[in-house]
């Protein structure tokens, strides 16, 4: 396979002249107020037209949400879990883990939020990989697997195996800005953006009126990671989207390159030929959850998959044999695609 550096598929918020999409005007006293903060160790950006600022009860439900679902918090609730203590998950938590355990049934298990052991094995951006043998591998594989782990009624969690733990990272982040979205509901907004670590929630239009505009970023051969430049330029309305891919969190060994997704069939970093999946999905834990288990599963399976969720849409960016990129995007996509020449 041709060795290429990729840059990072990326999203890029642009607010610019786009034919109105309006979800009904906003009462004119209202101001557009635009927040912005950290969590998950990523950046939020969230954008809503409101009589007054919400950042401290936007803040207060952050804070909430990070303390049912961040596994480096040692008070949370998904820390408590892991490390086998007694606790009575919330409704975030059970949410979340529902949704994990539907996408990893759906997805033949390529979805699956007990894969931390292995991911931490091969270390942040594969600096392990010299030190990593078959017998660690299948060492792991023994506490790693969605099946390990389930729910009762009461939302108890029961494992097979105490050193199964989980880390619901690939899904967060979508399920945090319908989090973020539902409270903006809760005060009376309908126009807002949520952004949180490049995932994203769009109801109603921006200041404007317009569609929330949302620029993917080109793959390019660039090592230094500066370059940019968008291969699409999508609007939403009322609908949310997540992007994963391997433009940058790849390592290239003896030909081959391997990928941040790790296959938790196999152990080892996926070798699919999807290079950047962007999902398009009512809710963004949806889009979030199937744009990481397309990175596993392969462009193929994923349009097969695809099929069979409805209101769920997908832009994939993959490399052909050659060592090009293709692009290959579901029916119906085209009415996010915003032109060029009208920017």
């Amino acid at each position: 396979m041709k060795r290429i550096n990729l840059h990072i598929l990326s999203l890029v918020i642009i607010f610019l002249h786009f034919a109105a999409c309006n979800s009904g005007s906003q009462k004119k006293e209202y101001s557009y107020y635009q927040d912005q903060g950290e969590i998950f160790a990523t950046g939020y950006h969230i954008k809503y037209a409101y009589g007054r600022s919400l950042k401290k009860e936007i803040v207060a439900e952050l804070e909430r949400f990070d303390l049912s679902l961040n596994p480096f918090r040692d008070n949370s609730i998904i820390t408590k879990v892991n490390r086998n203590e007694p606790v009575n998950p919330d409704s975030l938590f059970i949410k979340v883990f529902r949704k994990s355990m539907e996408v990893s049934r759906k997805s033949g298990g390529k979805f699956d939020i007990t894969v931390s052991p292995l991911i931490n094995a091969w270390g942040f951006g594969f600096q392990n990989m010299d030190s990593i043998t078959p017998e660690i591998i299948d060492s792991l594989k023994m506490f790693v697997g969605f099946e390990k782990i389930s729910m009762n009624n009461n939302g108890q969690i029961n494992k097979t195996d105490p050193r199964v733990t989980l880390n619901t990272s690939a899904i967060a982040k979508g399920y945090a800005c319908d989090v973020i979205g539902n409270l903006l509901e809760r005060y009376g907004v309908k126009d807002y953006m949520v952004e949180i670590g490049g995932e994203i929630t769009a109801r109603g239009a921006n200041e404007k009126g317009e569609c929330w505009r949302i620029g993917v970023d080109k793959p390019i051969d660039d090592a230094t990671g500066m370059q940019h430049e968008l291969q699409v330029i999508l609007s939403l309305c009322n609908k949310s989207m997540a992007t994963s891919g391997n433009y940058r969190n790849y390592y290239v060994k003896d030909g081959k390159k391997y990928a941040h997704t790790i296959d938790p069939h196999t152990g080892y970093p996926s070798q699919q030929d999807i290079l950047g999946a962007t999902v398009i999905a009512d809710d963004c834990m949806t889009a979030d959850a199937y744009a990481t288990a397309f990175m596993a599963m392969g462009k193929q399976k994923s349009i097969e998959l695809a099929k069979e969720i409805p209101g769920l849409y997908y832009y994939f960016i993959y490399e052909k044999e050659d060592g090009t990129f293709g692009i290959e995007y579901s029916e119906g996509f085209e009415q996010f695609f915003h032109p060029f020449d009208s920017m």
